[in-house]
């Protein structure tokens, strides 16, 4: 099975991603300080996801 390219999408799911991967760390440092301050279990896990999220595109796994 080949492995996944992102070069391979079509044009408009490329800037798709790329939007989602710019956007990605300006939302988790929002979603950690609004954890810090207020904490709720949505709060936590969604920034449990937006890290999870943001280090598969800082690892290239996405």
């Amino acid at each position: 099975m080949a492995r996944y390219y992102r070069y391979r999408l079509p044009p408009w799911c490329r800037n798709t991603i790329i939007v989602i991967e710019n956007c990605t760390l300006p939302l988790f440092i929002f979603q950690l300080i609004r954890t810090i301050i207020l904490p709720t279990s949505f709060d936590v896990l969604l920034s449990i996801f937006l890290a999870g999220l943001f280090i598969s595109f800082y690892l290239k796994w996405i």
